[in-house]
């Protein structure tokens, strides 16, 4: 394959500026079709971003032979469905995060795409961003030492209208949580690739709010391969907003947000430094440029099916008394 052809599937929120441009600004790629069920939202969506093809039916968009390659755009209660019926029409696939609500079903995903010899990419896009890459390269380094803990802490308060603008995200059965899904997976993602995988997790989470059925707090403490230890507190029925991660070596250590693009924060014996690292104006530019590259077979994607799975393992073992004790199950459609 020398260029990529594009088809989205569910032109939502996402699609608009964070990762349907990069279809089009990557090299050797185009996005050339665009579905989403309401078709007078995929023709506009296809009108407004000069889109030459839309369509209000999956399957439509997935055989049609102008298109090479799908990117799942969708809530994840419908991942898996989308992600098999794109493997079997021999199309590689780029699915947004989380994979999927379980592992069990990231692993069906992985499978078919493997049989079918198809790619499975994730939207994990921190992996490639130029700003975690200045993270990495400062952790290799030596700048803070050998490292030996990390702290993650994200907070946010709960929504002045109730759960009005809560929606699918807060429902466990489409997005397999609460925020700590859509957002700690992020982190435990980005962390999986600076630290290496999580050995072991444990934690509790619970809901204090009572505003929806999803979790709302959840604390963890995790074991990575490379021997670091770390400790998680995620709260979304707070009064402020944080978002920090503090990764402690035996010289210093490194401070940064995972979704803000405010300067690093070095700390050593030598001082205090302030690193510019922001974000790109379209965020998943780099990791679809990763993507376009392994597909046209003059690079490789940083996250696949096999890096995503980990992360919906640490989420699953994090959240399974919260859905044991909430009768929150998961099937096969």
């Amino acid at each position: 394959m020398k260029r990529v052809r594009w088809g989205i599937i569910g032109v939502g929120d996402v699609t608009e500026r964070k990762s349907g441009p990069g279809f089009q600004q990557a090299e050797r790629s185009e996005l050339v079709a665009v579905m989403r069920r309401n078709g007078d939202l995929a023709a506009d969506y296809a009108r407004r971003h000069g889109v030459p093809r839309w369509f209000s039916d999956a399957d439509e968009l997935i055989d049609d032979p102008e298109v090479d390659a799908v990117y799942v755009a969708t809530p994840p209660d419908s991942h898996r469905d989308y992600v098999l019926r794109a493997a079997r029409a021999g199309k590689p696939v780029y699915v947004e995060k989380p994979m999927a609500r379980t592992a069990a079903e990231c692993e069906e995903m992985i499978s078919a795409c493997e049989a079918c010899g198809v790619g499975l990419f994730v939207a994990y896009y921190r992996r490639a961003m130029p700003r975690f890459a200045t993270v990495k390269e400062l952790l290799t380094s030596g700048r803070i030492g050998e490292l030996r803990a990390v702290a993650i802490r994200n907070e946010r308060p709960a929504p002045a209208d109730g759960t009005a603008s809560e929606g699918w995200r807060v429902d466990p059965t489409v997005s397999g949580g609460g925020h700590f899904v859509d957002l700690a997976s992020h982190t435990l993602d980005l962390l999986d690739w600076l630290l290496g995988p999580v050995t072991h997790a444990s934690g509790v989470a619970t809901n204090r709010g009572g505003r929806y059925p999803a979790e709302d707090l959840v604390t963890a403490a995790l074991t990575f391969r490379s021997g670091v230890e770390g400790v998680g507190l995620w709260n979304y029925d707070s009064y402020q907003n944080t978002d920090d991660i503090e990764i402690v070596g035996t010289q210093g250590s490194l401070r940064f947000s995972c979704f803000a693009g405010e300067p690093l924060r070095l700390v050593t014996a030598e001082g205090t430094e302030e690193i510019e690292a922001p974000y790109p104006e379209v965020v998943q530019l780099p990791l679809i440029q990763a993507v376009v590259d392994a597909l046209t077979g003059v690079g490789a994607s940083p996250s696949d099916g096999r890096s995503a799975v980990r992360t919906a393992r640490v989420v699953d073992t994090l959240l399974s008394g919260y859905r044991d004790s909430h009768g929150i199950t998961y099937s096969s459609r």
